[in-house]
């Protein structure tokens, strides 16, 4: 009995993609997450690792910085010319 003849006939070649079984579809899924995974790692320890961004993030806590002391300056610039506009207004009164 030949092996490539079955009750239909003569078979054709054919080309199979081989079946996975489940754990072997799960490792494929897996690795191809932790792939993912470490690629991400990856890029967002390039990211820390950059020094451009530290300069950007210095720059912008002394201008908050600055902002905070001017907004406090202004507040007490405000009440000293209300008491002199106070007293003047009473030595004129």
């Amino acid at each position: 009995m030949d092996i490539n003849k079955d009750r239909s006939g003569p078979r054709l070649a054919e080309k199979r993609v081989p079946r996975l079984r489940l754990g072997e579809r799960k490792n494929r899924r897996t690795s191809k997450m932790n792939n993912l995974l470490l690629k991400l790692y990856v890029k967002s320890q390039e990211l820390i690792a950059r020094e451009e961004g530290q300069d950007l993030v210095e720059y912008a806590l002394l201008v908050a910085l600055v902002a905070l002391g001017s907004i406090t300056a202004i507040g007490y610039v405000t009440t000293a010319i209300g008491t002199v506009f106070s007293k003047i207004s009473t030595s004129l009164g």
